[in-house]
């Protein structure tokens, strides 16, 4: 097909994370990285428990940079059963598959599936080298022989969240900040957005939360959960620094609409400050994963780890909400909605 018509006008949408998936694609971490520093061997279990969960739902792709690599990966994962499991030499150099890998598109008719490789730039420019992971998308879309979209903009897939059906949630500290897309204005984003994702109705949200080096991406914020749907983090803590951007974004979402409905808004407590190192972790209920048979929630050893279960299981009643400590994981400044990517089932 002409890489110069957009998906959108060819029929081609994003679908929600909780539409059936064909399978969850991974990065896996490299000892060398810089994702988890001292503590690489801590951060093992925590991956191994995620896979598990995840081959009971659906079947995984991990990329690995060579042999040695899988073969670590393979030691890690040792015992779990293996029949949906699929390595893939597709080298990265950070496992944030979320934000490098590919966004899929489908629609009704061939080709169903296409992949839509953004620009990447490891957020804003703050952890060189990324050459490998810019180029995930593209790599993935040879491997199953998907026609591959280029919109020339920087975007990571934990900045964007989509209902599936013409509605996308971003915020402005993140997709408006100079070190993306200076050249773009906030129109032309838009417009971007409307032509490569297939949707229709972008809902702003303001700042992220303390600690966030991604500068305020959605998937630790605000998350569709049905069409008119979200849960969003509230900071009971009135000294707290995220207690003011997330009563602001609060505010927002009250105001907006999706085909001038109202949404539906679920409040998620957040956990309680994490320090380490003198910097505080980006900790974060919202970055929870949707599979097809489980959500996958991090949880901190924290207080409120109950409420934000019980929370998730009324939204996903048919899905059961597992919480796997991600006290070690959260050092790498992500859990598992920034490592995951969605394949969908077509």
């Amino acid at each position: 097909m002409p890489n110069d018509e957009k998906p959108a006008a060819l029929g081609y949408r994003m679908p929600a994370e909780w539409e059936p998936h064909a399978a969850t694609w991974l990065s896996w971490p490299r000892r060398e990285g810089i994702s988890f520093p001292d503590s690489f061997d801590r951060v093992l279990p925590v991956l191994r428990e995620m896979v598990a969960a995840l081959l009971d739902s659906e079947p995984v792709n991990i990329n690995v940079c060579n042999g040695a690599h899988e073969a670590e990966a393979r030691a890690a994962l040792d015992g779990l059963p293996n029949e949906r499991l699929t390595f893939h030499l597709i080298p990265t150099n950070e496992p944030w598959c979320r934000d490098h890998g590919p966004i899929f598109l489908t629609r009704s008719e061939e080709p169903r599936l296409v992949v839509v490789d953004w620009d990447y730039n490891a957020w804003g420019g703050k952890y060189p080298p990324c050459d490998l992971d810019e180029v995930v998308p593209t790599r993935i879309a040879e491997k199953l022989g998907l026609p591959v979209f280029y919109p020339r903009m920087i975007l990571e897939g934990g900045s964007i969240d989509v209902n599936g059906a013409g509605a996308l949630l971003t915020t402005e500290s993140c997709l408006l900040n100079p070190n993306r897309n200076p050249q773009l204005s906030r129109e032309q984003i838009e417009q971007k957005l409307r032509d490569y994702l297939g949707v229709r109705d972008i809902l702003w949200l303001g700042d992220g939360i303390e600690g966030d080096d991604t500068d305020g991406h959605i998937d630790d914020l605000t998350r569709f959960v049905a069409e008119r749907s979200v849960v969003t983090v509230i900071e009971h803590d009135v000294s707290d620094a995220n207690y003011a951007p997330l009563q602001a974004n609060l505010e927002r979402l009250r105001s907006l609409t999706i085909n001038g409905k109202p949404l539906e808004i679920i409040a998620l407590p957040m956990p309680r400050k994490i320090l380490r190192e003198n910097l505080r972790l980006p900790a974060s209920y919202a970055n929870f994963y949707i599979a097809n048979k489980c959500v996958l929630l991090p949880v901190f050893e924290d207080p409120k780890d109950g409420e934000a279960v019980d929370v998730l299981q009324a939204v996903f009643p048919t899905r059961p909400v597992l919480p796997i400590d991600c006290g070690e994981l959260i050092w790498g400044l992500g859990a598992f909605h920034c490592l995951t990517q969605q394949q969908p089932a077509i």
